[in-house]
């Protein structure tokens, strides 16, 4: 990360927004986007017709987009629906601004899949190829997991850590989609889906949209809101070992390893700076395979290292602080860094992790990518 070193602090978040989730028949994907993007606008106090830069995700059709906003955007970017993406358009965003291409980008995610009963896989998956037979990204994860129990003795009980942390923040959370905490004990007694996955390893399906608006960092110290930095990014993607879609034999370490390392040496920290990680968490083992890939842990070791509560506010390293996809709600990364820029201006009351001056985004895919924020 070198050559991009010099990009360090040069661009921060000045406003988020987002929708409630939950399942709404009655609209769609722009008008989700809007309700988002309004919000995020008011946020920080420009006026719209000054962002110049548009990037969707999920959405279909860009042009669209800015009809709905009225926005006359100079450079427009249009991304996959895939998760993945949360890290990459945040990254092509800074590039953006970095290069002079915009002045102002608001980033739109929206997701419909609640109330369109999106299933992620099956007869929905027609050209994933996978040569066992796994269209759904669960079933992949599963039989992961399942690797992983067998080469480092990792337990379901350990693996109940991650879902248990994240519903006890999502209790926390205003419109999380699920408040109700629940036990290790509840998750082995939970219905298999795909074993040894069980149905609270899963991550949410919901309706809602996501807005940030993001800016140089010398525009941004007029902004109304405190500004977050985005001081390193780092990626690597592994399409060698996954062309099966969502599925790789060293759980993407060697992948989340490169990323982390590239975004930690951009903004001159190491993990042992970081003081809240938000992890995206499609499934369960998602985030064991994360923390090894990162350092916090020695590789096999994260089923031992989440144990006693870590990844809890309070905890050794607290994760997914808003309840993440498994108990907040499924807005494919782009929540949980909306989640990293509040916990940074100290704005989330009962799950504020006290004192954050460095939180970190992961993703652990096929494409993974890391960012870090700071509030430096």
């Amino acid at each position: 990360m070198d050559a991009l070193r010099h990009l360090s602090d040069k661009v921060a978040v000045i406003g988020v927004g987002n929708t409630a989730y939950g399942s709404f028949p009655d609209t769609d994907e722009y008008g989700l986007a809007a309700q988002a993007f309004r919000s995020a606008v008011a946020e920080c106090g420009i006026d719209k017709n000054e962002i110049d830069g548009l990037l969707v995700c999920r959405i279909p059709y860009y042009a669209r987009m800015g009809e709905v906003l009225g926005i006359d955007p100079r450079w427009t970017m249009t991304m996959p629906p895939h998760g993945r993406m949360s890290g990459m358009g945040i990254v092509e965003a800074v590039l953006a601004l970095a290069t002079g291409q915009a002045k102002y980008v608001a980033l739109l995610y929206a997701n419909i899949g609640r109330s369109r009963r999106v299933n992620y896989g099956g007869d929905e998956s027609p050209s994933v190829w996978d040569s066992f037979g796994f269209t759904s990204p669960g079933a992949a994860h599963a039989m992961m997991f399942r690797r992983h129990m067998e080469l480092y003795g990792t337990t379901t009980r350990q693996l109940a850590e991650v879902p248990v942390a994240f519903r006890h923040h999502g209790s926390l959370t205003p419109g999380a989609v699920m408040k109700t905490p629940f036990t290790i004990d509840d998750h082995e007694n939970a219905r298999p889906i795909v074993a040894p996955l069980r149905l609270l390893d899963y991550c949410l399906i919901n309706d809602g949209a996501v807005c940030m608006i993001l800016t140089t960092s010398d525009r941004a110290r007029d902004a109304r809101q405190k500004p977050v930095h985005i001081s390193g990014f780092g990626g690597r993607d592994s399409f060698k070992t996954s062309a099966i879609a969502n599925f790789n034999i060293g759980f993407w370490n060697d992948e989340v390893e490169e990323a982390g390392r590239q975004a930690y040496e951009m903004a001159g920290v190491s993990h042992a700076d970081v003081d809240a990680l938000m992890c995206y968490d499609n499934f369960s083992p998602t985030v064991l395979f994360s923390l090894e890939g990162l350092g916090f842990c020695p590789r096999g070791e994260a089923g031992r290292f989440v144990e006693g509560g870590t990844l809890r506010l309070g905890g050794k390293l607290p994760t997914n602080t808003d309840g993440g996809h498994l108990s907040n709600s499924y807005m494919q990364g782009w929540a949980l860094n909306v989640e990293a820029v509040r916990q940074l201006r100290g704005d989330c009351g009962e799950r504020q992790v006290p004192g954050a001056e460095v939180i970190q985004y992961v993703q652990a895919t096929p494409c993974s990518r890391s960012i870090i924020y700071t509030r430096r």
